[in-house]
């Protein structure tokens, strides 16, 4: 995490300035100059960050972090996001995979992020609440920070309960259908580093590139004209029959897509709202660090760490529940947690600040996943995959 990105990729998500900040100005505007959102990385404060995520305050027209147009057109970029990332771990979920499945939308979330950075104010000449889409909606929904806990976390008690010895994982879990049997602790480090210290190295090549591209880009790519009132509101008024659209998905298809995509998609937009609204109202309210993506992240990790509590209860839920909870855990954490902006915010950060951030969050959330989900495993009361059946499986 040595690299600086320019001054340009400071312009992602969800990271915005409280309203109260504001002072005179118009709203929707920074109340300091408008380089303040290019500051050079490195700066010695979060205050670069306050404009990662929100609508850009350039003409030829300024919108509210919080304005019916953001607002809506977040709604159809959460449902891609959550679908192009279900979509994609289903396709690297093969024998003999080499890598992970989550590595594939944590890199392509990070890239498409890195290519929006510079042309945050090319987007914003056009259509402001767009860039906000693309960041904040879409890679945020397409990469998943709770997710990725979660893979951390069963690599070190070997949920797959592969054979392994030596420096191979952390710990070895063998696990009847009611109590622990055997737990074995042992200096076995492997599996579990490799997918921290993978997801980002590919997390942070990747937004380095997608940077790298989107300067380039940003010369050539002609400024298009606004689009007219008209216009602007039938975009509003599409994206949110868009995400309504889930809900007769998910009761009129059949039942076996509710655990695979269909309740994912319900609950991918409240999810990314969730952390779009504590990154806007929490972030430039601490200057040490971007508090607001934290919570979100760690907020998410809690809940996705429950969620698989109660699907592998000795005493399983319904199997309408079951599918609910995928839902819950595959749309609303994987939606409300992020490992774009996060990558996004250590590069803009100082060096010092950079590790503290990455070390809290990533420990923060392997000691949620040991409180919540290890502690039911460990005493015997859930399993560590799910016991429920999936509607229509």
């Amino acid at each position: 995490m040595s690299r600086q990105l320019p001054s340009s990729s400071l312009c992602e998500k969800d990271v915005s300035r409280h309203p109260s900040t504001r002072g005179q100005n118009a709203p929707g505007r920074d109340d300091t100059p408008a380089q303040e959102s290019y500051t050079a990385v490195g700066a010695e404060d979060t205050g670069s960050l306050t404009g990662i995520d929100r609508p850009p305050a350039r003409p030829p027209k300024t919108y509210h972090p919080f304005s019916p147009a953001v607002i809506a057109l977040l709604m159809p970029a959460s449902v891609l996001g959550a679908l192009a990332r279900l979509g994609l771990q289903a396709l690297a979920i093969y024998d003999g995979n080499s890598i992970f499945p989550l590595a594939y939308p944590q890199a392509l979330g990070c890239f498409i992020m890195g290519l929006a950075l510079p042309l945050k104010d090319t987007i914003s000449s056009y259509y402001g609440p767009l860039y906000t889409a693309i960041t904040t909606g879409f890679c945020g929904s397409l990469t998943t920070f709770s997710g990725w806990q979660l893979d951390i976390f069963y690599s070190w008690i070997n949920e797959g309960q592969f054979h392994r010895n030596g420096l191979r994982d952390v710990c070895s879990v063998y696990i009847s259908d009611r109590l622990l049997e055997r737990l074995m602790v042992s200096n076995q480090v492997v599996d579990g580093c490799t997918k921290i210290f993978f997801t980002l190295s590919i997390s942070l090549a990747s937004l380095s590139f997608g940077v790298h591209i989107g300067t380039s880009l940003a010369s050539v790519i002609p400024k298009v004209h606004p689009p007219s009132v008209a216009l602007r509101r039938a975009i509003s008024l599409v994206s949110v029959l868009l995400y309504f659209a889930t809900f007769p998905a998910y009761f009129r298809l059949s039942a076996s897509f509710r655990h695979q995509a269909t309740a994912a998609l319900l609950f991918s937009f409240p999810g990314t709202l969730t952390r779009y609204v504590l990154s806007v109202l929490l972030n430039a309210r601490m200057k040490l660090l971007p508090i607001g993506t934290l919570v979100a992240n760690e907020l998410g990790t809690s809940l996705l760490a429950l969620f698989h509590v109660l699907q592998g209860l000795s005493h399983p839920v319904s199997p309408g529940a079951c599918s609910i909870l995928q839902g819950l855990a595959d749309g609303y954490c994987g939606c409300l947690t992020t490992v774009s902006t996060f990558a996004a915010e250590l590069s803009a950060l100082v060096v010092w600040k950079r590790w503290l951030y990455g070390t809290v969050s990533i420990v923060m959330g392997q000691v949620l996943m040991v409180v919540i989900l290890g502690s039911t495993i460990w005493t015997g009361n859930a399993s560590a995959g799910a016991r429920c059946m999936f509607t229509g499986a």
